[in-house]
């Protein structure tokens, strides 16, 4: 077997007994009842408002495969499907992780079905990745400008007098995008690889449901966080563009102990405990309960699947 193969698990559970260990550094003397008592201590409305974000990031993400259709120039799918299909690729490999088992893999199934090709799955799954990570450079060029001092609660990441310059630097390139878009440029070659700039009206699409998601995402965080010592909204993001690209990076599943610590380190002025109970919901609302439902999904398709496929063979007839 291919040593490639074996390379991103590899570095997947490494960063996560790392994180661990890291995390389990970080947290001596921390009480259990504590804790629970910073769990039960958010109020019922934080519980909805937490609740119905999870709901608008999970429509941001079915917006992601929506934009890549558009694209592809594929608009008979319908968004019912595309939402159920994009939850569950989503669901997936967030808790399970892509070096385990691919969203890429869950996608060819469902679209499969609806008779897209190899060829252009990949391209949908590209074209959603980089859907995300123009996101992530819209916001965290936002944050950095207009909160450049949040860089000091990562030790090395960068000084705060780079910041605000970073942050202009990240716009830039998104701006460079959509004129290169609006210019209609020719296909940028890498190989055999051509990546076609979008039309215009696709690029407007993916700047307005990627900062939806991501928005949506942090604020699970957010409403789950006490009032008491919240550093606001703005700093709650900033820190969880880190920690969710950290996480991803890690190829840890379900970006587990990298979050945490990430966020306990960036957070000094909040109790741990009270973070590692907002965590906890964001991993209840955003990770774990998707996760089930997914499953259900995934049984309830392959099931219409093979239906179909009885009804489409007809029975032989005896000789």
């Amino acid at each position: 077997m291919k040593l490639s193969k074996f390379i991103w698990p590899v570095v997947g559970i490494v960063a996560v007994l790392f994180s661990i260990w890291l995390l389990v550094q970080e947290l001596r003397g921390l009480s259990l009842d504590e804790l629970m008592e910073s769990f039960a201590a958010i109020p019922l409305h934080r519980w909805i408002l937490a609740g119905l974000s999870t709901l608008v990031a999970y429509i941001g993400l079915a917006g992601y495969d929506r934009v890549a259709l558009l694209h592809l120039g594929r608009k008979g799918i319908s968004f019912t499907f595309i939402a159920l299909c994009s939850f569950t690729t989503y669901a997936l490999s967030h808790n399970i992780g892509a070096s385990v088992f691919s969203g890429a893999v869950v996608r060819y199934r469902a679209y499969g079905s609806k008779g897209l090709s190899a060829r252009e799955i990949g391209i949908l799954v590209a074209f959603s990745s980089f859907t995300f990570v123009l996101g992530v450079m819209l916001l965290f060029g936002l944050v950095l400008v207009t909160h450049p001092a949040i860089t000091e609660r990562f030790v090395g990441l960068l000084p705060v007098e780079a910041s605000a310059a970073m942050g202009w630097v990240l716009l830039g390139l998104v701006a460079l995008y959509v004129i290169f878009s609006w210019l209609g440029l020719r296909p940028l070659r890498i190989g055999t690889f051509e990546l076609h700039y979008p039309r215009l009206p696709v690029v407007s699409q993916q700047l307005l449901m990627a900062p939806i998601e991501i928005l949506a995402a942090a604020a699970i965080i957010y409403f789950a966080l006490p009032a008491e010592g919240n550093p606001g909204y703005w700093i709650v993001l900033g820190v969880f563009l880190v920690s969710f690209s950290a996480a991803l990076i890690s190829h840890a599943p379900g970006g587990i102990g990298v979050l945490e610590l990430v966020f306990i380190t960036a957070l000094p002025e909040m109790r741990q405990e009270d973070v590692l109970a907002a965590l906890l919901v964001f991993r209840l609302f955003y990770l774990l309960i998707p996760f089930v439902l997914a499953l259900f999904v995934i049984l309830g398709f392959e099931r219409s699947q093979f239906g179909r496929k009885e009804i489409a063979t007809p029975p032989v007839p005896p000789s």
